[in-house]
């Protein structure tokens, strides 16, 4: 094996060449960041999605025992045994011409003639005000957007004052729009499992998510628990309930009424009874078309309404950690 000397300096003569301003993104929380300095002893990089700790040096004494770890690992050294915060230096390393990462098995290995590295695309990492805005063909982008124009359209901060049929709308599109966003949230939520490892946060812009474990338990055949809490002295009287679906069918074949084994209270609920896709979609394009048509002061001036309130979503939303980072010589990375 060669020694550490050899392929710190490697790392280093990759970085240097390096185009200013190109992004890297970690593997785990996949935050994205750059590298702003490059000394003998250590590597300055700036993340840029975080507002706390933006800068951080890392040290060559942390790569070097990172890079002993994967060396000595066979099948390549598993990601989420990295120490908190460590996150950046396999995406790092990752631009030396024999380290790989392979998010989908969550490792790091040493392989010659190594080709993919953590560094991004430049499409990939434009600003948002470069970036060509584009249509998303999911129904929940649709009805986002007619409910936005509901929105802006109703003072709904005085739900009393709104005419009945515009708080039809209104609930028709909150209703539609709770749906098809569920359903897109556990599309996502399949994704992301497959990139989270063992309950570690991942991070973004707008908040935090974790992997976590739910536990379902259904009861085994009737007469095996009986008999089972028998055995441990449970009389069978004990644990006995009324099953609501027997009591059902009894009420079926006898002249009891309901009210006679059933305390009944009425409550009544707003429900959604039928959508008008046509009218929605005649909305929608018209929304599409006045957009598009959008040209000259008026349309600068929606621009600037966008981003002000991006701005807004930003600032409200940002998800902050509070927590510092520090280099201890001689420890794992």
């Amino acid at each position: 094996m060669a020694p550490f000397s050899v392929s710190w300096h490697t790392l280093l003569e990759e970085l240097d060449e390096l185009p200013e301003g190109d992004t890297l993104l970690t593997p785990l929380s996949h935050d994205r960041f750059r590298v702003t300095d490059i000394q003998e002893q250590r590597v300055v990089i700036e993340f840029l999605d975080h507002e706390i700790d933006e800068t951080r040096p890392l040290q060559r004494d942390q790569f070097e025992t990172f890079y002993r770890r994967i060396t000595e690992e066979s099948g390549g050294f598993e990601l989420d045994r990295l120490p908190p915060d460590a996150d950046p230096y396999p995406a790092v390393l990752s631009l030396h011409p024999r380290f790989e990462i392979n998010e989908d098995q969550g490792v790091i290995v040493e392989k010659e003639g190594a080709k993919t590295s953590q560094l991004l695309d430049t499409e990939d990492v434009s600003e948002p005000d470069e970036q060509e805005r584009t249509e998303p063909d999911l129904d929940v982008y649709a009805d986002a957007l007619l409910l936005v124009d509901a929105l802006e359209r109703h003072e709904v901060d005085v739900l009393e004052e709104m005419d009945t049929d515009a708080l039809v709308n209104l609930y028709t599109l909150l209703s539609d729009v709770q749906r098809n966003a569920n359903d897109l949230r556990q599309d996502v939520a399949d994704v992301l499992l497959q990139r989270l490892h063992h309950d570690r946060p991942v991070s973004g812009p707008f908040g935090s998510v974790q992997r976590t474990t739910r536990r379902n338990r259904t009861l085994k055949d009737d007469e095996v628990v009986l008999e089972t809490l028998e055995e441990a002295g449970i009389d069978r009287g004990r644990v006995l309930s009324v099953d609501r679906n027997k009591v059902d069918d009894a009420l079926d074949v006898t002249e009891l009424s309901e009210s006679d084994v059933y305390e009944v209270e009425e409550s009544e609920y707003v429900r959604k009874a039928e959508v008008d896709e046509e009218q929605k979609e005649s909305r929608l394009q018209g929304l599409k078309d006045q957009l598009a048509a959008t040209e000259g002061e008026e349309a600068e001036e929606l621009r600037q309404e966008i981003e002000d309130l991006e701005a807004r979503i930003d600032e409200l939303t940002e998800f902050k950690s509070g927590q510092a980072y520090h280099t201890q010589a001689g420890g794992g990375p």
